[in-house]
């Protein structure tokens, strides 16, 4: 039975990898800072609020961010860096509640439902948020309410470093006057949709029969008109850190077929990099396992940048394969494993992915979510026709499935 008395926060840190730079170097602060692909054809992953006055914003083409703000410090990033301010924070949220949610490298959700008879859970949320800024100087936002989608509006409101409480009846005047931009989900596609109608503010989804939203966004429009309302059921679920992801192919028969096998490792390697892509997860290791007709079984791994990339993933699977594979003896088994994930996904890809291989990803994969994970594959991959739909982050039945051929 769900509580109508919840107390959910959603924390998230202000421009975080910018941050995380000046923490490094006091000279960035107060600068237009840029983070990201530092090519003309990279992408922003990161500006400074300095940065955003002159209209840039993440995913924005690094070209077209210089020409805004020509004076803007363009920094390449580094991954690790922003992971490790990332676990220190989720190590202080850790010992300070008994659940939360951790959503990306940088933004939690915090159920304090029933907190109150002890602490206040405005006043738990807010001590939290100043431990979290004072033990790692990192500046933090956050909005409280009985729901997730009314908090994480909250705090986009309260940015940057500062917090919004909103009390429980209040949701609706509180969501009425800012742009249906604000509701989660509501992308620029969705937006234009809705601005085609005259929908600018959140207030006029409210005053609109649900009826009606249904009948021209389907059941996204009803998704919108529930969130624009301030109902919101969906839990808090209680994060647990995935440290890798694996897939392994056993053949009826053993084979030499060196097409086929390269076409087999390439599916393996592109099913799994969508799978860290949809998780919101990088992997930095890539271990490739082959194993012969007499069980000889070997193994070898390499480190990498961290990324969930085809283009970077694939060629470290494949040079891993050519250095382990034997032409005199018959293959029985191949295995790819991805290891030391992070939270981070699609926006830490962005140091290194330029602006191509970035709306190609996207392109891909909003495919494979609307009609499946092999609806889309690269020409290379076509001879495995095994991978079925799987998502290691929530537990869907897994891909390459041994000792099973379709």
């Amino acid at each position: 039975m769900l509580d109508k008395n919840r107390a959910i926060v959603h924390m998230d840190l202000d421009t975080f990898f910018v941050s995380c730079e000046r923490l490094s170097d006091s000279r960035l602060i107060g600068k237009p800072v840029l983070i990201g692909g530092t090519s003309d054809r990279g992408v922003v992953a990161s500006c400074s609020y300095e940065a955003r006055q002159f209209g840039i914003h993440s995913a924005m083409p690094m070209r077209m961010a210089k020409q805004l703000c020509p004076e803007a410090i363009i920094l390449r990033g580094n991954s690790g860096v922003y992971s490790s301010f990332s676990k220190d924070v989720t190590d202080v949220i850790k010992e300070s509640v008994p659940l939360y949610e951790k959503t990306s490298i940088d933004e939690f959700y915090i159920d304090l439902t029933g907190m109150d008879k002890f602490f206040g859970c405005h006043k738990l949320a807010s001590e939290l948020r100043q431990r979290i800024i004072k033990e790692t100087g990192l500046p933090i936002s956050f909005g409280l309410s009985i729901n997730k989608t009314v908090s994480k509006v909250a705090t986009g409101e309260a940015k940057p470093n500062n917090e919004i409480r909103v009390l429980k009846g209040n949701e609706k005047p509180f969501l009425a006057p800012l742009s249906v931009r604000k509701i989660p989900m509501v992308g620029e596609v969705t937006y234009k949709s809705l601005c085609d109608l005259g929908v600018k503010q959140i207030r006029t989804v409210q005053e609109m029969p649900m009826e009606l939203m249904y009948k021209v966004l389907g059941k996204n429009g009803l998704s919108i008109w529930k969130k624009a309302n301030g109902i919101d059921n969906s839990p808090v679920v209680q994060y647990h850190e995935r440290k890798s992801i694996s897939t392994e192919r056993t053949f009826n028969k053993d084979t030499t077929d060196v097409n086929k096998l390269k076409s087999i490792i390439i599916a393996m390697a592109e099913n799994l990099a969508y799978q860290l892509r949809r998780g919101n997860k990088l992997t930095a290791c890539v271990t490739f396992k082959i194993r012969y007709s007499d069980f000889q079984t070997y193994t070898q791994q390499q480190r990498i940048p961290y990324s969930a990339m085809d283009h970077n993933i694939i060629p470290v699977v494949l040079g891993l394969y050519k250095k382990l594979y034997s032409r005199r003896l018959l293959v029985r088994l191949i295995g790819v494993r991805f290891s030391h994930l992070v939270e981070g996904g699609h926006q830490i890809n962005l140091f290194e992915d330029n602006e191509m291989h970035l709306n190609l990803s996207e392109a891909i994969d909003s495919m494979r979510e609307r009609f499946g994970d092999r609806a889309v594959i690269s020409a290379a991959g076509m001879e495995a026709k095994s991978i079925s739909r799987w998502n290691p982050f929530t537990g869907e039945p897994p891909p390459l499935l041994a000792n099973r051929r379709r």
